[in-house]
């Protein structure tokens, strides 16, 4: 898995997502298809990123400036490609932080009639669209939570439609290591959380290992980590594998400027006719951060 230093995640994601973009832009326009962009968690800021036990703010050393940057950054890159799509969706639960998404949006006068701001939870938002009939319809999806908030369902009915393409930010450090104590004595209501987000509990099992020694008093078992950031994050990208088309090989881990991994940037193609294509322009991209 890729790693990158320094604390300049928010424009290497950036980057990605915009190179991205280009170049899906380039290959769909004209080819027939309705053609959207879709941002969940479109208006939420890295620096309220809550850890998962302690109920605190995860990342404190996370400034406001530089999240909101990143948040307006996401929406701006989308709005201005060339050719434009003909649909952007933007999903915030908070209705503040959707008047704020809207002020962007206004700086974008050529485009903003094909906006659409949905005050609205992201997992049953998204769950409800791509119900829909997708057959002359495709979309690049930027899922991008501030935590474990998007469930294993989401990602399933979005591999379902077979026609988006999805960017992922997979909490790998700020939600999932956490929670994975290297005893194994993971409460209850966080076993679920993992379960929710892998969409299965063989995690368990991948991720820790049982040993039985003999000691003076007898054979004494106890349970041992085993997963390291490298691990989970390939355990999730195998998971993407078994739902999409095809899947990126080469995630990249995004770190802080303490070098603490953050996330996991994924990439998953929802087409099959597609997904060759989209694969390779995701891998390069991806390589060269």
């Amino acid at each position: 898995m890729r790693q990158s230093y320094g604390g300049n995640w928010t424009e290497l994601k950036l980057g990605c997502l915009k190179k991205y973009l280009d170049a899906y832009m380039k290959i769909v326009y004209g080819k027939g298809f309705r053609v959207a962009y879709i941002d969940a968690f479109a208006g939420t800021g890295y620096r309220e990123i809550i850890d998962e036990e302690s109920g605190k703010l995860l990342f404190p050393e996370l400034e406001e400036s530089d999240s909101k940057s990143f948040k307006e950054g996401s929406i701006q890159k989308a709005l201005a490609v060339i050719p434009p799509f003909d649909r952007y969706v933007f999903i915030e639960k908070s209705s503040k932080k959707c008047k704020e998404l809207q002020k962007v949006v206004e700086r974008y006068p050529d485009v903003k009639e094909r906006v659409v701001i949905k005050n609205a939870d992201a997992n049953n938002y998204l769950e409800g669209i791509c119900s829909f009939n997708w057959a002359k319809h495709r979309a690049v999806l930027f899922l991008d939570p501030f935590g474990m908030q998007v469930k294993w369902n989401t990602i399933k009915c979005i591999a379902d439609t077979r026609a988006i393409d999805m960017w992922l930010l997979f909490p790998l450090g700020i939600g999932v290591s956490r929670l994975l104590k290297k005893n194994g004595e993971i409460k209850e209501i966080f076993r679920d959380k993992l379960d929710d987000i892998f969409g299965t509990k063989a995690w368990l099992k991948d991720f820790y290992k049982i040993t039985v020694e003999e000691t003076l008093f007898g054979l004494s078992e106890y349970t041992k980590k085993t997963a390291d950031f490298d691990k989970i994050a390939k355990f999730f990208n195998v998971r993407l594998e078994s739902i999409f088309s095809q899947v990126a090989k080469n995630p990249a881990k995004l770190l802080n400027s303490k070098n603490v991994p953050l996330f996991l940037l994924c990439f998953a193609a929802g087409n099959p006719k597609g997904a060759a294509t989209a694969v390779r322009i995701a891998e390069d991209i991806l390589k060269r951060i």
